[in-house]
């Protein structure tokens, strides 16, 4: 098992990086680590099959991350393109492609309906994360992608059982109706929803009373797995479960700490997924039948690029982007493979016919980075355009605060004043709850871990604010500007010790917390003793001007010792003495 994945995270490696500097992305990278792995060629691994139902975890926890990114309302909004967009491109296509297997192949109607209603079908794992590397998961042209791929999630249900209604084997006569799957669908969305408000929310709010970050990853993935199970207990999608309990806590504070935490065991199994897709790529059917696989590989992707970007116009969509819809849906996708092995054990279809229309979903596949590449100067829409801006949602905040003390909710609330989206990040969870009473949003996190703050939006604030107790090290900040240089970086700091330890680092400014209020209270105090104003702005002047060179000598030395004469002399000008 140990030499089985030290060959696959090599071969993974070499060929992810490979394909990453070409510009290809990661997925034909893993597709063609598989390949070569598999039986066809070095045949170094074995058992594709058994390692693609653990890898499958990569997509739930997939779904599970990108419901956390759609709060119920934002969903409640988008219920039209899921149930209208949605269902129009699973119908469509997969009626299309039925009727152009009938057209070219001898299979009877039933086999015809059981292969290419799958087909209709999309790559989740595919499309979301070339969506969300490419920062349009939130723009409407990712939202309508979204709403289609989410549909054919729901769309397991009625497919398993147009497949159980044609089986041929008497054995799968047996299972359920598709009423009752249905109902009991319908009843596990509805526990899922239940578990997540009375249970759940609970759990996570007692764990970030803690402080423990290893319980919150614990707690993070038996939530994830328990709601794939009660799914896929019934037959249904685990995905779809797991998509559930994403959007049952995607307002909750503790999203962008689940984010950060799923998001490694994701990646990692998501990336094998693919690698045992490549694995199970038949060559031996390719070099049988190539003519014929190649052929409907690239049929495949005509039509349904031709009828998912006919839908996309008439939504008024532009031409452009209902071009890059159609392209980047026009793969089939990892739901085909479970099909096309349940219409098999319903006697519909032969082995040979799954192995030759999965290696037609697997070369499909490979083809949308390419097509995505090779038409990116088609399809990119004039600047200015509106397909591609992100939506107006709240989510994106043009600042990140870290820190809701006493400090941050004043910072906070003044950029809020002046009109700026604002998301607050604090590890405390009395103080969220707190917050909460007064009626503010606080997210629970560690905002000293990149990887956090990048879920949380750094990418897209203007400004990142450490408003915390802690002074962050100059290590942070430095990695802070090297991710996102656009950002300008404030810290709070306490002394001057906090000034000289930050100097040479991006910050745009550390503010000594107590500096200010410090000079107001003197200045009030000048006033009450009847100072004049032009008096008050002169003490006021010579302060200033005094620190401001004592900074300056003590930032170049190192140490706060190193204006020690220099204080002394101030200090003795101030009191008039020679």
């Amino acid at each position: 098992m140990l030499r089985e994945a030290l060959l696959m995270l090599g071969f993974a490696l070499v060929a992810v990086l490979a394909f990453r500097r070409a510009g290809l992305g990661a997925t034909l990278g893993y597709l063609l680590a598989g390949a070569l792995l598999g039986p066809h060629v070095f045949a170094l691994v074995d058992g594709a099959e058994e390692m693609a139902t653990i890898a499958e975890l990569g997509i739930v926890m997939l779904l599970f991350v990108v419901g956390l990114e759609l709060s119920p309302a934002r969903l409640w909004r988008m219920r039209g393109a899921i149930f209208g967009l949605g269902l129009a491109q699973v119908v469509a296509c997969g009626l299309a492609v039925t009727a152009t297997i009938l057209a070219l192949t001898g299979y009877t109607t039933a086999a015809a309906l059981a292969i290419g209603l799958p087909l209709g079908l999309s790559s989740t794992a595919q499309v979301l994360p070339m969506l969300q590397s490419a920062g349009r998961l939130r723009t409407p042209f990712g939202e309508r992608a979204f709403s289609i791929l989410l549909f054919q999630d729901l769309s397991i249900i009625p497919l398993i059982t147009i497949i159980a209604a044609m089986s041929r084997n008497p054995a799968a006569q047996e299972g359920p109706a598709g009423w009752t799957l249905a109902l009991l669908a319908l009843a596990a969305v509805v526990g899922l929803i239940a578990a997540g408000r009375l249970l759940i929310r609970p759990l996570f709010r007692l764990i970030g009373g803690m402080g423990e970050r290893e319980l919150f990853i614990v707690a993070a993935l038996f939530t994830v797995l328990a709601s794939a199970v009660v799914m896929q207990s019934l037959g249904l999608s685990a995905a779809l479960g797991a998509f559930i309990a994403g959007v049952m806590l995607a307002d909750t504070p503790y999203r962008h700490e689940l984010e950060a935490d799923i998001e490694p065991f994701r990646s990692i199994l998501l990336g094998l997924f693919f690698v045992a897709v490549g694995m199970m790529l038949d060559l031996g059917a390719i070099a049988e039948r190539p003519v014929f696989v190649v052929g409907f590989a690239a049929l495949l992707i005509v039509v349904k690029t031709a009828i998912i970007t006919g839908l996309g116009l008439l939504l008024k969509m532009t031409w452009r982007s209902a071009l890059a819809l159609g392209l980047l849906l026009s793969q089939g996708g990892e739901f085909a493979f479970v099909l096309h092995t349940q219409a098999q054990a319903a006697l519909l279809i032969e082995q040979e016919s799954a192995s030759v229309f999965g290696a037609i979903v697997t070369l499909s596949m490979v083809a949308t980075p390419f097509l995505m590449l090779a038409t990116r100067r088609i399809r990119q829409e004039p600047k200015g355009a509106p397909e591609g801006r992100q939506a107006p949602e709240p989510e994106g905040a043009s600042a990140l605060v870290v820190g809701y003390g006493r400090f941050g909710q004043g910072v906070a609330q003044t950029l809020m004043a002046g009109g700026l989206s604002v998301t607050i990040i604090d590890k405390k969870a009395a103080q969220i709850d707190l917050a909460e009473e007064f009626g503010s949003k606080v997210y629970y996190g560690d905002g000293t871990r990149l990887d956090l703050l990048r879920q949380a939006g750094a990418g897209e604030s203007q400004l990142i604010m450490f408003c915390q107790d802690e002074l962050p090290d100059a290590e942070l900040i430095e990695a802070v500007h090297e991710h996102w240089p656009d950002a300008s970086i404030y810290v709070r700091g306490y002394d001057r010790r906090s000034i000289i330890t930050l100097a040479s680092t991006p910050a745009e400014y550390v503010v000594r917390e107590v500096n200010e209020s410090a000079i107001r209270m003197a200045l009030m105090a000048l006033e009450k003793i009847g100072l004049s104003e032009e008096e008050i702005d002169r003490a006021e002047e010579l302060y200033r001007r005094n620190d401001h060179e004592r900074m300056g000598v003590q930032i170049e030395g190192g140490d706060i010792y190193a204006a020690r004469e220099m204080t002394r002399e101030q200090q003795r000008a101030l009191r008039g003495e020679d």
